[in-house]
C-alpha cells in the first residue's frame, strides 16, 4: 500500500526538495506553505504534489489540515516537521515578539503537528517521524537564541517521544543540518559566505537534496530500529 507523507514548509527551499524526492520514492505526498500563495501554485502544478495553507503555530488549523490531507490522500504515515523561520538579534535587542515567533514557529508547530497524526500512528501501529533541527541547535549562533533555543528543543522533543512511541511501531527522528544552500544562505554577502564555507571540512556548502536523501532513509521501512536519533549533515563543521 503506497504511504503517504506530510512536509511542512514543503513548498520552498529544504523543504521542496524533500517533498519532491519523497515523491520520487513513490510516496503519495502533501506540502504545508503559509505565505506567498502564488509560489506554492506554482509547486503544485511543476511537481503534482498537493499543497495546503495554514499556520502551524496554531493547533486547531493543523488538526483540520491534516483531516483535510487524510480525507483528500489518505492516513499520513510519515511526518516531516520542516517548518521554520529565523529573525535574527542579539538578544539584549530581541522582542518578545521575536522569541515567542520563533520559538512557536519552529518547536511548537512540532508539538501540534504531531499532536495531530499520533493518535492515528498509535492506532495503526506504524509511524515515522522526522524532524528538521539545525547545527545551530547543536553549537549555538551570535544573534540566534530564539533560534537555536527552538532548534535545541527539537533534539529533546525527538528523544522524549522516540521513547514513548517506540512500542508502537513509531520511530521519531531528527536531522540537523548544517549550511545549505538555500536562498537565505545564497542571500549573504560573498565574502561572509567565503568565511563559511572555509569552516567546512568538505569545502562546500551542503545542497538541499543532501537533506532530503537524509529524512528519505529516515522514513523508510527499513529503519524501525532506528528511533531517537539525530543525523548530523553539516560537512564535518560540528561533530558530535
Amino acid at each position: 500500500m503506497i504511504k503517504t507523507a506530510l512536509v511542512t514548509g514543503g513548498t520552498r527551499g529544504i523543504g521542496a526538495a524533500i517533498s519532491k524526492h519523497l515523491l520520487k520514492e513513490g510516496y503519495k505526498v502533501a506540502a504545508t506553505f503559509q505565505r506567498n500563495q502564488a509560489q506554492a501554485q506554482k509547486f503544485e502544478r511543476e511537481t503534482g504534489i498537493k499543497v495546503y495553507c495554514w499556520d502551524v503555530k496554531d493547533l486547531k488549523a493543523c488538526e483540520e489540515g491534516v483531516r483535510q490531507i487524510e480525507k483528500d490522500l489518505g492516513p499520513i504515515d510519515i511526518l516531516v516537521n520542516n517548518a521554520g523561520i529565523t529573525s535574527d538579534v542579539s538578544f539584549h535587542k530581541m522582542s518578545s515578539f521575536q522569541w515567542n515567533d520563533v520559538i512557536d514557529t519552529n518547536l511548537s508547530s512540532c508539538f501540534n503537528m504531531c499532536q495531530a497524526v499520533i493518535d492515528g500512528m498509535r492506532t495503526r501501529q506504524y509511524g515515522r517521524i522526522i524532524n528538521i533541527s539545525s547545527i545551530n541547535g547543536q553549537q549555538g549562533q551570535f544573534g540566534q537564541t530564539n533560534y537555536a533555543a527552538a532548534k535545541a528543543g527539537i533534539i529533546g522533543f525527538t528523544k522524549s517521544l522516540a521513547i514513548e512511541t517506540a512500542q508502537k511501531g513509531i520511530t521519531v527522528n531528527a536531522v540537523a543540518p548544517g549550511y545549505i544552500k538555500t536562498e537565505m544562505v545564497q542571500a549573504v554577502k560573498p565574502e561572509m559566505l567565503d568565511k563559511i564555507i572555509a569552516r567546512i571540512p568538505v569545502g562546500r556548502l551542503g545542497e538541499p537534496e543532501d537533506v532530503a536523501n537524509a529524512v528519505s532513509f529516515l522514513a523508510s521501512e527499513k529503519t524501525g530500529f532506528m528511533t531517537g536519533a539525530t543525523l548530523t549533515l553539516n560537512g564535518g563543521q560540528y561533530l558530535t
